[in-house]
């Protein structure tokens, strides 16, 4: 079966990274100032995060943007 999700939005490690940290969707939201729906829709890739917060994701956890986002070109 088909993964209709990279055809949705970008695939993204969010979900890993903020396990690592042992982070709950609450509190990535909160230190992104966004709500957790939104933290669980960028997770799942039912919406894409608008540049300047994508950006805001990558300096919270101290990486590159291409490390965080993967275009669905680019997975394969």
């Amino acid at each position: 079966m088909p993964d209709h999700r990279a055809a949705v939005g970008m695939n993204n490690h969010l979900r890993g990274l903020r396990a690592e940290r042992g982070w709950s969707q609450q509190d990535l939201a909160d230190r992104l100032e966004v709500s957790r729906q939104s933290v669980n829709a960028i997770e799942t890739g039912r919406y894409d995060p608008s540049l300047p917060l994508a950006f805001r994701i990558a300096e919270l956890f101290s990486l590159p943007i291409e490390q965080v986002f993967v275009s669905p070109s680019a997975t394969g």
